[in-house]
């Protein structure tokens, strides 16, 4: 039976005859208090039944056991219409939860000031998971500046951080393998107009694979979208008018794949009969497409989780790590 319950850890303090921040230490199992007074603290605790308010020790400890998940305000690659980046939150949320944290969803909308000093100095949160596509390198720079706890889909170029990437080249590699194993020859590329660092990794290991020798290699049937569904169907039409006896093409993003796979029926082209096609990402939707969608796993769920095991580490222990995820191929019916 528990005595008169207590409220703060002041009272605490009173009755074990320590300073609060020695209580506040004892609770949180820190090694700097002694092992008696930590137990005799514990045990006052419990035999009053006290229990610290969220608030008030996230206030002690100046954390707020909070992380936001970034998003340009303006990037329709990266932002809240991105499936990828949705499923991408999911896991990361998924991991921060199973960490003790929440997370806060906000827009760096540089028209509003500086995002990031303003969330760290009302410590809102206690750091940031970066996803954002069009002005990510002048973000990832504030963030070194402000030395603020933050980890990133993909990498930060020669900059120290906490990233997880793919294995684009070899994903691009796995899909080039696949189309040749089943005799396409006339094999076509669908990639990103900005060339990011993803999507060349991906065609690097893509034209190895179909091109080992290297020659004719350069240039390829290649089309560029923006990794939306409509610039995958305007891409696959391009690459169509260009050379009617395509016979496969690889997409650097399913989204765009299940335009190219769109735009292949209009014409009255069977997929994969006539033309194989491979996506990349293995979205929640690319099971569902008809016909589904044969494409490159990276994973999207336990890729969160892992930049959220990143980033507490970061933030509790101060390890600043980067981790490369493995990809595979989901064979299904367009290919």
């Amino acid at each position: 039976m528990s005595m008169n319950k207590l409220n703060s850890i002041d009272d605490i303090a009173k009755i074990a005859g320590v300073s609060k921040s020695t209580v506040s230490r004892a609770l949180n199992d820190s090694p700097l208090v002694e092992a008696g007074t930590k137990e005799r603290i514990v045990a006052i605790a419990r035999e009053h039944d006290f229990r610290p308010s969220v608030a008030a020790r996230a206030l002690s400890l100046r954390a707020s056991k909070t992380v936001a998940y970034v998003i340009d305000a303006y990037d329709h690659e990266c932002g809240l219409e991105s499936p990828f980046s949705m499923e991408l939150m999911g896991g990361a949320a998924t991991g921060l939860r199973e960490l003790g944290y929440d997370m806060l969803i906000t827009q760096a909308n540089e028209s509003r000031g500086d995002w990031a000093a303003e969330y760290l100095g009302s410590s809102r949160v206690d750091g940031f998971i970066l996803m954002t596509y069009d002005n990510k390198r002048r973000h990832v720079e504030r963030l070194i500046e402000l030395d603020a706890p933050f980890a990133v889909w993909g990498g930060c170029d020669s900059q120290p951080c906490c990233s997880v990437s793919g294995d684009n080249e070899q994903g691009g590699r796995l899909a080039g393998e696949h189309l040749v194993s089943i005799g396409r020859r006339r094999i076509g590329f669908i990639g990103d107009s900005d060339d990011d660092d993803e999507v060349r990794g991906r065609r690097v290991g893509f034209m190895a694979a179909v091109y080992p020798s290297g020659s004719a290699g350069t240039p390829a049937l290649e089309a560029f979208g923006d990794f939306s569904e409509g610039s995958g169907y305007a891409a696959m039409n391009e690459l169509v008018e260009r050379e009617p006896a395509i016979d496969a093409v690889f997409v650097v993003g399913d989204m765009m794949a299940i335009g190219a796979m769109r735009a292949l029926a209009d014409r009255g082209i069977r997929v994969p009969a006539d033309v194989a096609v491979i996506g990349y990402d293995n979205l929640f939707i690319s099971a569902y497409t008809t016909p589904t969608l044969t494409t490159i796993s990276q994973h999207i769920a336990d890729t969160g989780r892992m930049i959220a095991r990143n980033l507490v580490a970061r933030i509790e222990r101060g390890i600043v790590s980067s981790a490369k995820i493995p990809v595979e191929l989901i064979r299904r019916q367009s290919a």
